[in-house]
């Protein structure tokens, strides 16, 4: 005989794909779509950097300054402009969009993978490791991350993988902190209790059970934190202990060019805006991130 409330019974225990057409909701955002169209402009201007102007990024062209020696304006031969050297604008700011994303996912990667291992390290075994591990991201965050990062700079000689080496070193408290917070959580849940009763190691525990359970987190904080990398690379690069001239960086370009704020003030304009759209865009993306991924945020406005 058949139960009457089998149907409901095969209903409520089919799993659900809580993340299922992730991207399909993504796009659908209109902030989140502008977002992905300027990050996808980015990256196709970075990798197709040679191929759209066909100058080169260091090159001083004769014709690039004007009788009186000033860069020259944007016209039909240099869209942006030429800096203060005569070497065309444009050309400096998609090579300068390489090294801000290089260092973005390079730094970001590296803080993520430090911030999780430190979290999850502390929120599973607590006791006295976590304690320890807790109070030295505290002594790390209770550093200003701009005063640290210029620190370590000065100490080592600046360079792209010098910088995103400081970068991650300055960023991965956060993670660190909110991992810690959801590990803490998760360690305490039923079906942990009954791995630890059925014999599974702690490896399996965490990468298996605990681990899955916190990518979402990751990925949102993931890509909200290129945008601080973004920012934090561009100031450091303008106050001169960043990526090195000759090598084109958003922040050093505007280091550069400074002094011709006033008489030619697209050479400050174009890097800064190219700046903020791209730290925009990533804000944009991992709010939107967040809104799908977060159970708590579903059915919000």
């Amino acid at each position: 005989m058949t139960s009457p409330i089998a149907p409901e019974v095969s209903a409520i225990t089919v799993p659900a794909r809580p993340r299922a057409g992730v991207w399909r909701r993504l796009v659908r955002r209109p902030l989140a779509l502008t977002g992905l169209v300027i990050i996808a402009l980015t990256v196709a201007g970075a990798v197709l950097a040679p191929y759209l102007t066909g100058y080169d990024p260091n090159e001083q062209m004769f014709d690039g300054l004007t009788l009186e020696g000033a860069p020259l304006p944007p016209s039909a031969t240099f869209w942006l402009g030429t800096d203060l050297l005569g070497r065309d604008l444009l050309t400096r700011i998609l090579h300068g969009a390489r090294t801000s994303l290089i260092i973005g996912i390079v730094a970001n990667g590296a803080a993520l993978l430090i911030g999780t291992l430190v979290g999850i390290t502390a929120g599973y075994f607590r006791g006295f490791v976590g304690a320890a591990l807790m109070r030295f991201t505290d002594l790390m965050m209770a550093f200003p991350a701009l005063l640290l990062a210029i620190c370590l700079a000065a100490v080592f000689q600046p360079s792209l993988w010098i910088v995103a080496m400081v970068i991650a070193l300055v960023n991965w408290v956060q993670t660190a902190r909110i991992v810690f917070t959801e590990t803490s959580s998760l360690a305490e849940r039923e079906f942990i209790d009954a791995e630890r009763t059925i014999g599974a190691g702690t490896l399996r525990i965490l990468f298996r059970h605990i681990l899955p359970h916190l990518l979402p987190t990751i990925i949102v904080w993931g890509t909200l934190g290129i945008s601080t990398t973004v920012l934090l690379e561009a100031t450091l690069s303008y106050l001169g202990i960043g990526v090195q001239p000759p090598t084109a960086s958003w922040g050093n370009i505007i280091f550069e060019n400074q002094t011709y704020f006033q008489a030619a003030p697209w050479l400050v304009f174009f890097p800064g805006a190219a700046i903020l759209a791209l730290a925009l865009a990533f804000n944009l993306v991992g709010d939107a991130l967040r809104d799908i991924l977060d159970p708590t945020q579903r059915g919000r406005a």
